[in-house]
């Protein structure tokens, strides 16, 4: 459900015609522009989406002569339209106006070219319709990266992230990971609006990271780039040296990078993460240091046996 009020304050949208309706039952995020219906064709009318009349749909309107129009807006106004935008700025005929009030719908207006609006719409309705998940771990933005820490509890998360912001990185969500999937291959993590900014130490309790560190240590959301989960590490278990096998996790149906990272007294978790991020940056521009190790290697191997 979209909410009529925030819809409004999003995309700042000024009221022509209010309606009484709070919310409204949209499950799509792509927009209706009416022209075909203005000309009768109602066969493929999807009016469940918000209606957006641009210079061509308005100019049209102006054109026809008044009995003519209130009776095709009467029968555009019979179907059950979330809301309709106004964009350009333009003022719609009063028939408009009160062909929506008799049926309850609401009218706002843009100072938007309906391309614009187009866009920033489907774009807000993308945020607010996203398939929506939440993970126990910590978010950080390190190198322009968005790395997801996770692990068990008492492991290390919130302390690695502490000195990853003293470092200058930022924070985006301590324990609790709202993630949201805004595409087939990104997703976007942020915290709840109730412990935002706030981080969880043992020992010490609760601080404030926006009030200790300044504005600049904290982000509202970003991107989940990296999955890194911290475990206890485990003797005699095999853990990847070389990191030639890329893994990956999968979040609301999205493939992301993932590593497993050992925990253990005399390991900097803060310094194992940059380079984490650091790392993936370059394999995004084609670079993998594993890789070039492995090409170099047989390429010595095959020069010792005669073969290049």
């Amino acid at each position: 459900m979209i909410q009529a009020v925030d819809f409004e304050k999003a995309l700042q949208l000024t009221v022509l015609s209010p309606s009484t309706k709070t919310e409204w039952d949209i499950r799509t995020t792509e927009l209706n522009r009416p022209g075909m219906q203005f000309c009768g064709f109602y066969e493929y009318f999807a009016f469940e989406r918000p209606q957006v009349i641009g210079k061509v749909e308005m100019t049209y309107l102006e054109s026809m002569d008044a009995p003519a129009r209130r009776m095709m807006l009467k029968k555009y106004f019979s179907f059950d339209i979330p809301c309709v935008i106004i964009c350009r700025g333009m003022t719609p005929p009063e028939d408009l106006l009160d062909a929506a009030r008799s049926r309850d719908i609401a009218v706002y207006q843009t100072s938007m070219v309906t391309t614009k609006f187009t866009f920033t719409a489907i774009n807000y309705l993308n945020r607010c319709l996203a398939p929506r998940a939440t993970r126990h771990g910590v978010l950080v933005d390190v190198y322009g990266v968005g790395v997801l820490i996770t692990g068990e509890s008492g492991v290390g998360k919130s302390e690695a992230a502490l000195e990853l912001v003293k470092r200058g990185h930022q924070l985006v969500a301590d324990d609790v990971v709202d993630i949201c999937k805004v595409s087939d291959t990104r997703l976007v993590g942020e915290c709840p609006e109730m412990v935002r900014h706030f981080m969880e130490i043992r020992g010490i309790g609760i601080i404030d990271i926006r009030a200790m560190y300044g504005v600049g240590a904290v982000a509202v959301s970003k991107s989940i780039d990296l999955v890194m989960h911290m475990e206890k590490w485990q003797e005699g278990k095999e853990y990847d040296r070389l990191g030639l096998a890329e893994e990956h996790v999968t979040i609301l149906g999205v493939k992301v990078p993932h590593q497993l990272t050992p925990v253990r007294p005399g390991r900097n978790m803060a310094i194992i993460i940059e380079v984490a991020a650091r790392n993936l940056s370059l394999k995004k521009l084609g670079y993998s240091a594993a890789h070039e190790l492995d090409r170099r290697m047989n390429e010595m191997i095959l020069r010792k046996t005669g073969q290049l």
